[in-house]
């Protein structure tokens, strides 16, 4: 893996998670023989270094669904609340 294909893909995604895995799904298409988004620099390029060539050129973009978060997040509060009640301790 290049490093300074990271560095610059980092720069445009800067959440770790969410980087690692646009480049493990990427990395999988282009393996199972998706177009790159990018000339490849040599026919033997890792498909690792190309998924983040995308990404740095900003050719490839991760979207966050700020509406699931918010969903996800109001879900485990309740879920929260509920198993709080049902605790053995919560009457003790």
């Amino acid at each position: 893996m290049n490093t300074e294909y990271l560095k610059k893909a980092h720069e445009r995604i800067p959440s770790i998670p969410v980087l690692v895995n646009l480049i493990s799904k990427r990395t999988k298409q282009l393996i199972g023989g998706e177009k790159p988004l990018v000339k490849p620099l040599s026919s033997d390029e890792d498909k690792v270094d190309t998924a983040l060539r995308e990404v740095a050129e900003g050719r490839l973009i991760s979207e966050i669904d700020f509406d699931a978060i918010a969903k996800a997040e109001d879900a485990k509060t309740r879920w929260q609340k509920h198993a709080a009640s049902k605790s053995i301790f919560a009457t003790i």
